[in-house]
Formats: C-alpha cells, structure tokens, sequence
C-alpha cells in the first residue's frame, strides 16, 4: 500500500455530472417532442385552473388560466410551421376547446377578439 492520499477533486468544484445528463438527455429529444410536451403541460394547467379537473371548483382561477390559454396560443401559434400540421392540428383543437371553456367560464364575456390567445388565433367561435 501506498502513503499517498487519493486524488480527490476540488472541493469548490461544482458538481455538473447531474446537469450534463440532463444536457445529454434533451439533445436527444426532437424538438416536436419537446414542443408538444410543453402544450399539452400548458392544457392540462389551463383546465385545471378552469376548474375542469376533480374537485374543480376548488382550483378554479380564470386569470391563471387566461395567461396559460395565452401562452399556450403564442406557442401553438408560432410552433404550427415548424412542426407540421400532422402535430399542429391536434394542439389546435385543444386551444380552442380550451378557449371555450374560457368563454363559458365567464360572467361577462370578453369582446371579440379579446379573449385569452386570440391575438394569436383571431376570434374563437363555438
């Protein structure tokens, strides 16, 4: 056996195995994938915040699900060209629903065109 101490690495060293993983990891992710992932992480949000999970009610805030619906248009808007209406169609589908809902959900509707992501989508009708 050897006197001399084992090689340690410094102690001010930050430790990055766990974040070039990760980095590893989403580079192996299409962009699509990631792209739908995110939108379908914003509806299942927005619903919530409509009120249309279980127990509803209890979590409902339409001003958290308009800026989700909007942020989930801007997306969906801007994704649409990039990946394709085979992927964009069905996101679209859940926007508007979503927007809907939106609709349904108030006392006094928004005006045309001002509802939550329709600067993004123009006016929804049902």
């Amino acid at each position: 056996m050897s006197d001399a101490a084992p090689s340690a690495a410094p102690q001010d060293a930050p430790d990055t195995s766990g974040a070039e993983a990760f980095t590893r990891d989403i580079a192996d992710v299409p962009a699509v994938e990631v792209i739908t992932t995110l939108s379908v992480h914003l509806m299942s949000a927005a619903a919530v915040q409509l009120g249309l999970a279980e127990d509803g009610e209890e979590h409902k805030d339409l001003d958290e699900a308009r800026k989700l619906i909007t942020a989930l248009a801007g997306l969906v808007t801007a994704a649409a060209p990039e990946v394709g209406s085979y992927h964009a169609a069905p996101l679209r589908d859940g926007l508007k629903s979503l927007q809907l809902a939106f609709k349904e959900a108030l006392s006094v509707p928004d005006e045309p065109g001002q509802g939550p992501g329709e600067k993004f989508t123009g006016p929804v009708i049902g």
